[in-house]
């Protein structure tokens, strides 16, 4: 999964998307965009043989619904989705687009509604957040059998560290000195 690339870079504005580009990783997130900036990035990526994971609910401009899942997964097919919401990740799949289902660690009731949504929809992969709880990216792998991301408060390399001892398959930051 993802090429063992243990670190995904977590873009947030235009400079940190430049800078994604010139590395050698080939996998990153897009956080926060603007639905008109969606096609020059995609174009951008694909010709510096980039694959963008898009994180769909922070999409400016546009409603999560299933014609925003439908739009894109088959118009700007990111390699990835990510997502909360039910109707995109299960349209995401249906296009062949990786679905990860973003779950965050709030509560217990939290915690029970995602298993809930991930054992209806089957995402390819979680993001689990905060990712820096290693014994819940254990137990919510035991607990799904679906690999994780850690995202989220990952600040220090011993977090990093630490979400791939306890079985993450990599994380996601948008700390720059994290990316090495």
């Amino acid at each position: 999964m993802f090429n063992g690339q243990k670190i995904i870079p977590a873009v947030k504005e235009m400079k940190d998307f430049e800078r994604v580009l010139k590395r050698e990783e080939a996998y990153f997130v897009v956080l926060e965009v603007h639905i008109s900036q969606l096609a020059r990035m995609r174009k951008a990526a694909r010709e510096a043989n980039k694959k963008m994971i898009l994180h769909a609910d922070l999409v400016q401009g546009l409603k999560s619904d299933r014609h925003a899942a439908e739009f894109l997964s088959q118009t700007i097919k990111p390699a990835g989705i990510i997502s909360t919401r039910a109707d995109m990740l299960r349209t995401a799949k249906k296009n062949s687009v990786l679905a990860i289902q973003r779950m965050f660690l709030l509560d217990t009731i939290a915690l029970h509604t995602s298993y809930q949504l991930a054992r209806s929809v089957e995402p390819d992969v979680i993001e689990l957040l905060p990712g820096i709880i290693p014994s819940y990216i254990r137990k919510v792998h035991e607990e799904t059998g679906i690999d994780i991301v850690a995202g989220g408060l990952i600040e220090i390399e011993r977090d990093v560290r630490q979400a791939i001892e306890a079985g993450a398959r990599a994380v996601t930051t948008s700390r720059h000195d994290l990316w090495k």
